[in-house]
């Protein structure tokens, strides 16, 4: 199995976020690819390799124009105000305000963001942007025959919706990847969520189509982040009602509980008959993440990736979250040794 990676993601290193009240250190840090890429190399996962620019194209497909210009380009107009420190909002259109797009700098914020975790700063643009084209790179590599790619993309993405950044996502990267397989012929993608956190952005992106079934097990956003999206009677609106499936599950969820909805997800992927499959792939469900409440262990990856693989298809995973940082690699390449183990590889 093929690994895209580019050190482009340390050009993006915010200073700190609100969260708890507080602006805090980012959870978010580059040493987050680092020990993922130790494990991708100590364990011989295969080869490392750089990514293809495919250039914005591909993210037009799923961000709007506004939004990509403005994201490009905010950091060089903040910086043109000699003010010290990451661009972060601090006003957003709620419930009672017009959605308006403003022409002042934080207005423009707002109205491109859902919270104040995803900061800019001098190199944001240009990790995210490597981030897509490494998503695109394991697409480039499936789509040339390989049965699996690993994009290994910081920053994450799967919480950026088409015209909205937030929960460290700038650009969502497995929506790209989905978009791109589509684009190069593919006729039905699944896209399996894994993180701890709810995929808010990439169920809105696909919510109405029926090219793309999208499934999700995560903590249940009564309680956890983002709160606003991730309900089980989310099932998808016109051409993709009945495609668009959330697990969410309570605090504490140990991997039998966990393992059940990963079951049902999969169920649901096969009924589809996807041509290809798209892992989200965070491993903030760690029994020791520092901002998730789910409790798998290290051993529980392996299988995981070894159920996934059993749903037959090529597959390519995405890195999103998981913040523990010290066993961020061992997990995540869990997931992808045990999937290694359970398919016959030809590329």
């Amino acid at each position: 199995m093929r690994t895209y990676y580019s050190d482009d993601h340390r050009l993006h290193h915010g200073r700190c976020e609100l969260i708890d009240g507080q602006l805090m250190p980012c959870f978010e840090m580059p040493s987050r690819a680092d020990h993922v890429l130790a494990r991708v190399q100590a364990r011989q996962l295969g080869e490392v390799l750089p990514p293809q620019d495919f250039g914005l194209a591909p993210l037009q497909r799923v961000h709007t124009d506004d939004y990509l210009t403005f994201f490009r380009g905010a950091w060089e107009r903040w910086a043109a105000t000699n003010t010290d420190g990451d661009l972060l909002p601090y006003t957003w259109p709620a419930r009672t305000l017009r959605q308006v797009k403003p022409t002042s700098l934080h207005g423009e914020l707002g109205y491109y963001s859902f919270d104040g975790g995803a900061p800019i700063t001098a190199g944001t643009w240009q990790a995210a942007y490597t981030a897509a084209q490494i998503a695109l790179s394991g697409v480039a590599d499936i789509q040339s025959g390989a049965y699996s790619a690993f994009s290994l993309c910081r920053p994450p993405g799967h919480h950026a919706a088409g015209d909205l950044m937030g929960g460290y996502c700038y650009l969502n990267n497995a929506a790209i990847a989905a978009q791109a397989f589509l684009d190069q012929g593919r006729q039905k993608v699944a896209i399996l969520d894994v993180d701890y956190h709810h995929g808010n952005g990439t169920q809105s992106i696909f919510y109405d189509r029926n090219d793309v079934l999208f499934a999700s097990i995560h903590g249940d956003p009564t309680a956890e982040f983002p709160f606003f999206l991730g309900y089980a009677d989310e099932t998808g609106e016109g051409a993709g009602q009945g495609l668009n499936f959330n697990y969410p599950l309570p605090a504490g969820s140990d991997w039998p509980t966990w393992a059940a909805a990963l079951e049902q997800a999969c169920d649901e992927i096969d009924r589809y008959a996807p041509d290809v499959i798209v892992v989200s792939l965070g491993v903030d469900t760690f029994k020791e993440d520092p901002i998730s409440q789910f409790k798998l262990d290290s051993p529980d990856y392996l299988l995981m990736g070894e159920r996934i693989a059993r749903l037959g298809k090529p597959t390519l995973f995405v890195m999103e979250g998981g913040y523990a940082v010290e066993e961020i690699g061992i997990n995540a390449v869990n997931v992808l040794e045990g999937f290694k183990r359970a398919t016959q590889e030809t590329a």
